[in-house]
């Protein structure tokens, strides 16, 4: 008996040491699309296993509120946060403002250079083409830049003209493209793809501000999510998001 329990212990070994040592540490994010890049920046030198899964912040509520596997959820909106807190789908001890960010009108590198765009003649740049935006009703930055267009008197004229993308990041591709002549976009998109360039900042009193929410998923409350959590707060991880164009909560955004 006592060889085949030691048989059995030694088997034991090799089937535990078969499996990944950390598969019950693994993480995963839900994020807006606009953290792109950024979140990968930061969360990179993290000892712990994490899987990032990208969208537009509506889509990604309406995912964890119907009981997809998340750990943790970045959204580019307090409503849409404060939507999956009404739900009981994040825990509110948990929450933090993570990030700010600001507006922005873009057109593509490769187009001819022009004297700085006046919002009053947007209509004319566009010159029969369409105004990439994230969708009006859904995306946060399709959201504030209607709020924008509609406090700056712009509304009537450009919403028949407007390309509606799921995400805002689509919309930032329509533009580097070439196949929207202008944008709307976050100033962090702008930065992080050399095929477009900034015409217009758009003033942030002219919309609600932008703020990045973060919180647990209501019963992932464990050890390794709560170590995400720490490293997104962490000074490093704001240098890298400020690097990225993002700002901090209380910079103005």
């Amino acid at each position: 008996m006592t060889v085949l329990v030691r048989l059995l212990a030694t088997l034991t070994l090799i089937l535990a040491g078969s499996f990944p040592a950390r598969a019950e540490e693994r993480v995963t994010v839900f994020a807006a699309a606009s953290l792109r890049g950024a979140l990968e920046a930061v969360l990179d030198a993290h000892d712990s296993a994490i899987s990032v899964s990208y969208g537009g912040s509506g889509t990604m509520a309406r995912q964890v509120a119907q009981g997809a596997p998340a750990d943790l959820v970045i959204l580019a909106n307090v409503t849409w946060m404060d939507w999956l807190e009404g739900q009981g789908m994040v825990l509110p001890e948990t929450r933090r403002a993570l990030l700010g960010n600001t507006l922005v009108v873009i057109a593509p590198a490769s187009a001819p250079a022009a004297a700085p765009l006046d919002p009053a003649d947007i209509l004319t740049r566009l010159g029969g083409g369409r105004l990439a935006v994230g969708q009006t009703r859904g995306v946060p930055a399709g959201i504030y830049a209607r709020q924008w267009m509609e406090r700056a008197g712009l509304w009537g004229d450009l919403s028949p003209h407007l390309a509606e993308t799921e995400n805002v990041r689509a919309a930032l591709a329509l533009v580097s493209r070439g196949e929207a002549p202008l944008g709307v976009v976050y100033a962090s998109d702008a930065l992080a793809d050399p095929g477009v360039r900034v015409v217009h900042e758009i003033d942030p009193g002219l919309h609600d501000p932008i703020v990045y929410p973060v919180a647990v998923v209501t019963g992932q409350e464990r050890a390794s999510v709560s170590a995400v959590v720490e490293r997104l707060l962490a000074p490093e991880a704001s240098d890298i998001f400020s690097r990225h164009g993002f700002d901090m909560p209380g910079d103005g955004s």
